[in-house]
């Protein structure tokens, strides 16, 4: 190891060990699974986010006998100094470097699959979708897997549809914490963070465009709102519509919203949201910020084609593109997750219970191997629950439990009012 590796390497383990500090049930987990070994010689193969928070996730898996191959979720969101601790100083297979290309990001994958996974840990199905196209051979080993996205599990969901899955996948993102908690608390403070990170834009009085209000998107206008903004959401599904006018929150039509937005974010989990309509009439000086998993929601390559210059890093992670009119559109992450690109992703505190329930899926996947048909799951709800209370527990919140007579009043159809 070079020194400048080790300089590297020394970085990313104040960083693991920092966030450590916040994530007390992944520490419960990696206690018990050090006496247990419950993934004893099985290869855990992931595509995720390169953080401290997924090293920590890491540890976990490796103390319960698991081998680990990692590859990067997003080229923009590996954390090199990380990336360089688990290689050098736990001995992860690593495969993921910060701004790699896309024929490198393919060549991560492909790499980390070659160890020929057991086990799968996917976020937006790319290996997932792989092992069902291109690396079929390796299917017959695989006893399960775990998906961390909307955008996965949709995927997975079409797939089972059509009895194109061939092994069982949990989707962890479905559950009701990680929906309630995760998605919304962290995706709403991580996006924020990151537009006022790269930009260092006031949000007090601005308006801010949020398209999609789903359990992110209703993270993100809370915080926007609660930072002074004057926030209008645009939806497609009538209920989500409904549900933000009855918050308080403006609910307009993207062609309407584009011209009042001075900051627009995506959180739909589709693509072609903002397009060249939508250019057309924003404001000089607009940015636009995407929080969805892939970088398909601004139609980022019209600008670049139709731009008459590009200004490209103005301020770290903001690009600036000038159109034929005089107007400047201000591009975050390349329209990528801007949330892991321009900033460090969700808290520590909140990934201990995505990463927690991360584990105990891996876990309940491997005890019940050959027992599970080809589907996709829900998380059990021995797990959620058991998830809450130990965030609780964290929190030093305290709750009430149900008494007998509660209790056979809520399970019995006998008793009246």
């Amino acid at each position: 190891m070079t020194s400048t590796e080790e300089s590297l390497s020394d970085r990313g383990l104040l960083r693991l060990v920092w966030a450590q500090r916040a994530m007390p049930a992944l520490a419960q987990i990696k206690d018990r699974f050090e006496r247990t070994r419950p993934l004893a010689g099985l290869e855990i193969v992931a595509a995720l986010h390169v953080t401290p928070e997924t090293a920590n996730l890491m540890l976990v898996l490796q103390a319960g006998g698991a081998d680990l191959h990692l590859a990067a979720a997003n080229p923009l969101s590996t954390q090199d100094d990380i990336a360089a601790v688990l290689t050098n100083r736990y001995g992860i297979d690593v495969h993921a470097h910060r701004g790699a290309d896309r024929k490198t990001y393919d060549e991560h994958l492909e790499q980390a699959l070659a160890a020929g996974p057991h086990l799968v840990l996917d976020d937006g199905c790319d290996l997932v979708g792989r092992l069902h196209t291109t690396h079929r051979e390796l299917l017959p080993a695989v006893l399960g897997g775990c998906e961390q996205t909307t955008t996965g599990v949709l995927r997975l969901r079409a797939m089972a549809a059509e009895s194109a899955l061939r092994f069982p996948v949990v989707a962890v993102n479905d559950s009701d914490i990680q929906q309630s908690f995760a998605n919304r608390h962290g995706t709403g403070q991580s996006t924020v963070d990151a537009i006022v990170r790269s930009t260092n834009v006031l949000l007090a009085g601005r308006t801010v465009v949020v398209a999609g209000f789903g359990n992110c998107g209703k993270g993100v206008a809370d915080r926007a709102r609660g930072l002074g903004a004057g926030v209008i959401v645009t939806e497609v599904d009538p209920t989500r519509a409904l549900e933000a006018a009855m918050a308080g929150f403006r609910v307009l039509p993207m062609r309407e919203a584009a011209a009042e937005g001075d900051v627009f974010v995506t959180v739909t989990g589709s693509r072609g949201v903002l397009v060249e309509r939508h250019f057309a009439v924003m404001k000089d000086n607009a940015i636009l910020a995407n929080s969805g998993h892939f970088d398909l929601e601004i139609d980022v390559a019209w600008l670049r084609a139709h731009c008459v210059d590009l200004r490209s890093g103005i301020r770290p992670h903001v690009d600036e593109y000038l159109l034929a009119d005089g107007r400047r559109l201000l591009v975050l992450a390349e329209g990528r997750l801007v949330n892991l690109a321009a900033a460090e992703g969700h808290p520590p505190a909140v990934m201990d219970v995505s990463y927690a329930g991360q584990a105990l899926c891996v876990e309940w996947l491997a005890a019940n191997a050959g027992t599970l048909a080809p589907g996709v799951y829900d998380v059990p709800a021995q797990i959620d629950h058991g998830l809450a209370m130990l965030q609780l527990e964290a929190m030093g919140v305290r709750i009430d439990s149900l008494d007998p007579a509660q209790e056979a009043y809520l399970t019995s159809w006998r008793n009246g009012g």
